[in-house]
């Protein structure tokens, strides 16, 4: 049976910035190359913008598509992705007796990590200075929304970012709706006593909360001279991004990776964690397998590093040993055959080293 004729539908929120809505018509002109040849693409607004959704679908279905996959133009889903789009193309389907998919938001995804990052870094570059990464502090800026679950993405995204990329501190604030606002989040951010501050607009498009986003950053930066900001550019058409949209319109007839695979380090590249794809993946849990709290030196009552309370030194400790064994080049069998691939940001001032201090 031939595949039937095949258009996908954009589907943007819309905005009262005819910059933004100009930057999403670019994102549809530029999308049509990462998708098949034969393919149709078109777009539309949910609110404040034409085309309306409605338009885009009336022109594939005139060009004589009998398949639309449509997709969100969002970073994440929240009413617009969950409710409101999903009634107008239900509606649309159902008025034109037409086969039309709906596919998922943009979200937590590597490919729009990797975009994030470049954004950062190109700002880092733009702006060499010798205050290094453990000294900067990242401000990631979300949308915000009344749905907990987008607002737990954007921290989700704001980590990834932070630990691939090693900065000393990070923190997420939201341009409205929820909390921490933009001017409070930089305000705080201010107090943490950071050289320099990387503030990055997790957005697609530029518009009235763009130019809050960085109005709000000029305006605390007066307000502490003696700290560097710095503003990130948002994520606009980079190509992971106009990657991931694609994805998104072809996974619908396509392969979809299990959900627990999409960001996982050893099956595809996550920022800052690249060398470890395809990694030999085996428990390390054998060499302690049901031996419980009465293995030698494993009853926490017998050990003597710490003085009230384990933090962990003894671990490090043990990895001191563990290396020091494997320098010099006699590796007895001691039933542990696994090394971890190093932790990239093991030398992180708040991080696995740091509890040395306690124990000189």
């Amino acid at each position: 049976m031939p595949t039937p004729k095949t258009g996908v539908m954009i589907c943007g929120h819309g905005s009262r910035s005819q910059a933004a809505v100009d930057e999403f018509a670019v994102l549809a002109q530029k999308l049509p190359a990462y998708l098949p040849d034969d393919w149709l693409l078109d777009y539309g607004y949910l609110e404040f913008a034409n085309p309306v959704i409605r338009d885009g679908l009336d022109r594939l279905r005139e060009q004589g598509c009998e398949r639309i996959l449509a997709v969100p133009g969002m970073l994440f889903a929240a009413m617009h992705a969950k409710n409101d789009i999903p009634t107008v193309l239900n509606t649309y389907a159902a008025k034109h007796g037409i086969d039309v998919h709906y596919g998922r938001e943009l979200g937590v995804d590597p490919k729009m990590v990797a975009a994030a990052g470049a954004r950062i870094q190109a700002v880092l570059d733009a702006n060499p200075s010798d205050v290094p990464l453990h000294d900067t502090c990242l401000v990631v800026i979300g949308r915000g929304a009344s749905d907990p679950d987008a607002n737990g993405n954007v921290s989700k995204i704001a980590r990834l970012l932070w630990e691939g990329m090693g900065f000393g501190w990070c923190e997420i604030g939201y341009s409205g709706v929820t909390f921490p606002l933009v001017e409070p989040c930089l305000n705080h951010a201010a107090r943490l006593g950071y050289k320099r501050i990387v503030v990055f607009p997790y957005f697609l498009f530029t518009g009235i909360l763009i130019d809050r986003i960085y109005g709000f950053t000029d305006q605390v930066a007066a307000q502490h001279p003696e700290i560097e900001f710095l503003k990130a550019g948002y994520l606009g058409d980079h190509d992971q991004v106009l990657a991931t949209f694609a994805e998104r319109v072809t996974e619908q007839v396509g392969e979809v990776p299990p959900p627990n695979c999409a960001m996982c380090k050893y099956r595809t590249q996550v920022l800052g964690f690249e060398a470890e794809v395809g990694a030999v993946q085996e428990s390390h849990h054998h060499h302690v397998e049901g031996q419980g709290a009465s293995a030698p030196g494993s009853n926490v009552a017998d050990c003597a590093l710490c003085d009230t309370f384990c933090t962990g030194l003894c671990r490090l400790e043990a990895q001191d040993a563990h290396d020091d064994h494997h320098h010099h080049g006699h590796d007895h069998d001691h039933g542990h055959h696994h090394h971890h691939a190093p932790y990239p940001h093991a030398k992180h001032p708040h991080g696995p080293e740091s509890v040395r201090k306690t124990k000189a």
